[in-house]
């Protein structure tokens, strides 16, 4: 058995802007997504991670480096950039104002049946999950070749590529992967066994971690592409 789990990169600064950031270079986290991962990484401090895999895009290199520099330092495992990990290229959705897409023709498609849709100048949706969850699958079974059950995989991506892999894992159709929430900085855990994956936490937070109740992220009826930037958390 592996156990996998999977990080969403903390709020970046086009998550805080309202846009669909994609592939997009130069896109960092901001203030809140560095304090969001690095409470992230203080809960994972104890838990010796044996592989670091990240999608190369800014925002999750950073969120990795954080959680390796919160482990120990003889231990500390060595960030490694997997591009099939990558965020699925939206193509000319691309940096727009996900307001503004929620008007575009294609929406109600990406909305009620994913698995058909190709964004414009871009990638498909089961594309983007065929080969993300192929890589996940295969950073698995290397943890199980190399550190048996003890193997702990952490997997930095993107709130529809983690979607996508959760949907795998649970048999899912891609078309329902729409009705799962990957919040900022949050915590997914897959347990990878030679007969099937067995699902232990999905989109699990840092307050969601601790003992409490969080107000509803409902957008109304519509998932939000690319993940959006989660609740406003307000200090108490």
């Amino acid at each position: 058995m592996t156990r996998v789990l999977l990080v969403r990169h903390g709020r970046s600064t086009s998550n805080a802007q309202g846009t669909l950031a994609g592939r997009t270079a130069g896109v960092h986290l901001d203030d809140v997504g560095r304090t969001q991962v690095s409470k992230l990484a203080d809960q994972l401090a104890a838990t010796r991670i044996t592989h670091l895999i990240a999608s190369p895009l800014e925002r999750t290199v950073e969120t990795a480096q954080i959680i390796a520099k919160a482990q120990k330092k003889i231990s500390r495992p060595k960030v490694r950039r997997d591009p099939e990990l990558l965020e699925c290229d939206y193509g000319t959705w691309s940096g727009k104002k996900l307001k503004d897409l929620a008007g575009d023709p294609l929406w109600p498609q990406v909305q009620a049946h994913p698995s058909a849709v190709t964004f414009p100048g871009g990638e498909s949706v089961l594309g983007a999950a065929t080969r993300s969850i192929a890589a996940c699958r295969s950073w698995a079974s290397i943890g199980a070749k190399q550190e048996g059950d003890a193997g702990v995989v952490v997997v930095v991506s993107h709130a529809d590529i983690i979607k996508s892999i959760l949907a795998d894992a649970l048999g899912m159709h891609l078309d329902m992967f729409q009705r799962l929430v990957v919040e900022p900085a949050s915590l997914s855990i897959v347990n990878y066994t030679e007969l099937r994956p067995f699902v232990e936490l999905v989109n699990g937070t840092g307050d969601a971690l601790a003992p409490g109740v969080l107000p509803s992220t409902s957008n109304g009826s519509d998932a939000v592409v690319g993940g959006g930037a989660g609740r406003s958390r307000k200090k108490k």
